[in-house]
């Protein structure tokens, strides 16, 4: 093989490309992850669930997920008048096989995973973008840039978009739809000392809902709390204020979230997401996949972002795995591929 072809080639190192890197890196497969960010870098999406730990012990991290990360046992919903609340524990759900999940600081977390794959054999090149690709009949050919401005091409018989929110297959196809109904902004930041229950209560997901918005409040560490709210994008905009302004308003005006910020400190920047509700109409082609944001991503309300990563990029290394040592089953599993994803999207 061409010192430069690869068996896959991997848009994106997060949640969903470093998981599939990792597994067909195992398999014996030759894999190349191609991220434009160096890592640590911000993320959100910070409080995971309990269907993902299956793929964790597959992939040999747990351990390390276990040493790091806060567990997650649960959750809180209540209203935002206080009249109404609800605590739910994995537990006690149907059919559970875990009582726990994670709540992790995403920039610690997806370097952890990236960090595992190269561990694991696959080939990651950071600040690396992507700047043309060009579909032939047996192959990708990916131009691709360094931050030094040098230019060079690899070639990979499959290539995984993995690229996120940039969906950039997705973006190419001109295949990517927006929910129009689910238009969102958000604004969060980290806080310290934020005050919590004690126990187990003291790692579950705090979910605040009011009228037109819903706050999150996830603790990450023994100290540190992540506290976001999302609302309607045309609210936002009536607001007329900053991220950090919005945010500081929205707090100072919802009693459930404010009781407990008496000691807390701001100690990240505000960061704000918006119009961030949308699927692609199409998940795969003769040569690639989509998967994890790249294929879809909807409101955040139940933290299902990195389940759905983790998820679609487990199925897509299964299934390029599979389409390398036969390839004439391509079109089958490729299309079942896609029924999965769609269904569990649905």
């Amino acid at each position: 093989m061409n010192p430069d072809t690869y068996d896959v080639a991997i848009i994106g190192g997060g949640p969903a490309g470093s998981t599939a890197a990792a597994l067909l890196a195992r398999a014996g497969r030759r894999v190349i992850v191609l991220e434009r960010d160096k890592f640590p870098r911000f993320h959100i999406g910070e409080s995971l669930l309990p269907f993902s730990t299956q793929t964790f012990d597959r992939l040999g991290v747990r351990e390390k997920l276990d040493r790091t990360f806060l567990p997650k046992f649960g959750g809180e919903i209540v209203a935002a008048c206080g009249t109404k609340g609800a605590k739910f524990y994995f537990k006690d759900g149907f059919r559970s096989r875990r009582d726990r999940a994670y709540q992790v600081t995403r920039s610690e977390f997806d370097k952890l995973l990236l960090d595992h794959s190269r561990e694991n054999g696959a080939e990651v090149r950071e600040e690396t973008d992507v700047k043309n690709i060009i579909f032939e009949d047996d192959r990708a050919k990916i131009d691709i840039e360094t931050p030094a401005g040098a230019r060079s091409t690899i070639e990979a018989r499959y290539l995984l978009d993995c690229s996120g929110r940039q969906t950039m297959l997705g973006s190419f196809f001109k295949c990517k739809k927006m929910y129009d109904h689910l238009q969102k902004f958000s604004v969060f930041a980290h806080y310290e000392n934020v005050d919590r229950a004690e126990g187990i209560d003291g790692t579950l997901i705090r979910m605040v809902r009011g009228l037109d918005r819903w706050f999150w409040m996830i603790p990450l560490t023994p100290t540190r709390m992540s506290i976001g709210v999302v609302m309607d994008t045309a609210t936002f905009r009536t607001m007329k204020l900053s991220p950090e302004a919005a945010l500081e308003k929205c707090i100072d005006e919802q009693p459930m979230v404010l009781e407990r910020m008496k000691r807390a400190e701001r100690v990240s920047p505000v960061y704000s997401a918006g119009d961030y509700s949308y699927r692609n109409t199409k998940l795969f082609g003769d040569r690639w996949l989509l998967a994890g944001d790249a294929a879809g991503f909807i409101d955040p309300v139940f933290s299902s972002g990195v389940f759905l990563a983790i998820m679609s990029a487990e199925k897509a290394a299964d299934t390029l795995d599979a389409v390398l040592r036969d390839e004439s089953r391509r079109r089958r599993l490729f299309k079942k591929y896609a029924r999965t994803v769609n269904y569990i999207m649905d």
